[in-house]
């Protein structure tokens, strides 16, 4: 999620696409070259490449090349991670029928925990993950992530009990998908700039494609190889998220490039000697300073609290009501297709709403996603609940789509993507929590229908709280703009006062000069 850029250019000269060297065009340097003509010289340049002076200029986005092949990783990324997690709810059925008793009146709270733990996990280690983006790159990130998420989903294919699943599911693997979602993020701003808003747009939809297919390819494979075999197959998909990391590589400074002479000499090599330097700010809670974000940061966490309740129990709540319907998986199908069409829809709507005012759209589409919550109970009709879960989807993806552009307005530019990551991990603590409540709700009465009418009740809460930022952002940059102008007034009348000291001097030279 990254706000939107200028409108996209026309298509690029061939002298960008030079400018990254031959390995953007698919020839391999010949290794070893530089000025001294040595390997360890070689390996040395390289690292001065990776890290450049101090102040030097960044590296131009090459919007293409390379750089649509990363897009396509990055779509992968993210679609594989939250494909898997909005599909939970079939997971989540599949999980009570193979581990579920009946002597446990408590089966669906403790199943709860284990889609709810694994979302949470996902957005809470972002802020970590971002770190070790800016520390190691986002190519050593990723692989690791993807790497550690595929021992976590593999492990999870062999447990015995559902309280090991909180560990192999929702944490192991949840903590690796979050390792190679964000470096996805942050590695498209180095490869486009004019095209931003186009790529980022591909690579979200991505998980809205991946939740209309996959519970599709969830339910036949648990019909026909059951729940273990099925988390294998899905190890396919972080597989791939593991490889496409590879396509990861930073880009170097063009400077740097013509001072060394050795073009792209860095990008075939993944664990290349470098010498980096940690952040100054590792957390900049200085941010926190601004009081529109922080309220934003509040408003935010408080209205999710009912967010992802209905992914991960609509699947059983149809499956009580309407037993005699084959084709449940629609429901999360249509969630999904309209998630897509929103995130383009209010995107583009979002580049017409001025500044802080943004945050009216958000506010929308909380108010429709609560109110569609507390219809779902009320939906005695099949057909009622697939309009519902429509316009559900709709608003989700609004909420998703303008939350980058939000951080922008906030936060600023320089500190957007800490911004985000504060953001995502305040999140984790009410999407972990709210499941597992409603699923103990559940037990207790023996229906969802209290479980969903309260699942509504936050989001009204948190966007009501979110109307408030605009006019907060407002009267702060009013009273910026204030200090501002008295500042250049008082610096007019300081520079005015000293012109006049000085010239008595100036008018004897001039009359001097005239003699």
């Amino acid at each position: 999620m990254v706000p939107s850029p200028e409108k996209p250019g026309p298509a690029q000269g061939t002298s960008e696409t030079e400018s990254l060297g031959p390995a953007l065009m698919g020839a391999a340097p010949p290794p070893g070259v530089g000025p001294s003509g040595g390997p360890e010289a070689a390996a040395e340049n390289v690292e001065v490449e990776l890290v450049g002076p101090a102040g030097a200029e960044p590296p131009q986005p090459p919007d293409g090349g390379w750089g649509w092949l990363v897009m396509l990783a990055a779509m992968w990324c993210n679609g594989s991670v939250f494909g898997i997690q909005n599909a939970c709810g079939v997971l989540f059925v599949s999980m009570l029928n193979t581990f579920g008793s009946e002597d446990d009146d408590q089966m669906v709270f403790k199943t709860a925990w284990v889609g709810s733990l694994s979302m949470g996990m996902v957005f809470f280690c972002c802020p970590i993950a971002s770190v070790f983006t800016d520390m190691f790159g986002c190519r050593k990130t990723a692989i690791a992530g993807a790497a550690v998420g595929f021992i976590g989903l593999m492990s999870s294919s062999f447990v015995s009990s559902i309280e090991l699943l909180y560990l192999t599911y929702g944490i192991i693997f949840a903590c690796g998908c979050s390792f190679a979602y964000q470096p996805s993020l942050v590695i498209l701003g180095q490869y486009f700039k004019k095209r931003l808003g186009l790529v980022n747009g591909i690579v979200t939809s991505g998980s809205s494609i991946f939740t209309i297919l996959l519970p599709l390819l969830l339910r036949v494979l648990i019909d026909n190889v059951g729940l273990f075999y099925t988390l294998r197959v899905l190890c396919i998909f972080i597989f791939v998220i593991f490889l496409s990391a590879f396509t990861y590589r930073p880009l170097a400074s063009n400077v740097r490039e013509k001072e060394s002479g050795i073009k792209g000499g860095n990008r075939f090599s993944l664990f290349s000697r470098r010498k980096f330097s940690p952040p100054k700010k590792i957390f900049n809670f200085a941010i926190f300073k601004v009081t529109a974000y922080a309220v934003w940061a509040v408003g935010m966490p408080l209205a999710l609290f009912g967010y992802f309740v209905p992914y991960v129990h609509l699947m059983k709540h149809v499956n009580e009501r309407f037993q005699d319907n084959d084709n449940k998986e629609v429901l999360l199908m249509c969630i999904g297709i309209t998630s897509g069409v929103g995130r383009l829809i209010f995107g583009r709507i979002a580049d017409y709403v001025p500044g802080a005012k943004k945050v009216y759209l958000q506010v929308l589409s909380f108010f429709f996603i609560g109110l569609m919550s507390m219809m779902i109970p009320l939906c005695n009709v099949f057909g009622a609940l697939i309009a519902v879960c429509l316009v559900m989807g709709l608003f989700d993806g609004c909420f998703i789509s303008i939350m980058a552009p939000i951080a922008f307005e906030l936060a600023g530019p320089q500190d957007i993507s800490q911004a985000i990551g504060f953001l995502l991990g305040f999140m984790s603590v009410p999407m972990t929590v709210g499941p597992p409540i409603a699923g103990l709700l559940r037990d207790k009465l023996g229906s969802y229908n209290v479980a969903f009418y309260l699942a509504g009740i936050p989001p009204l809460v948190g966007g009501a709280i979110l109307c408030f930022i605009p006019w907060i952002h407002s009267k702060k940059q009013r009273e910026i703009s204030r200090t501002t102008e008295g500042g250049k007034t008082e610096k007019m009348l300081e520079n005015q006062n000293t012109l006049l000291s000085s010239s008595p001097g100036i008018l004897k030279k001039e009359s001097d000069s005239v003699i």
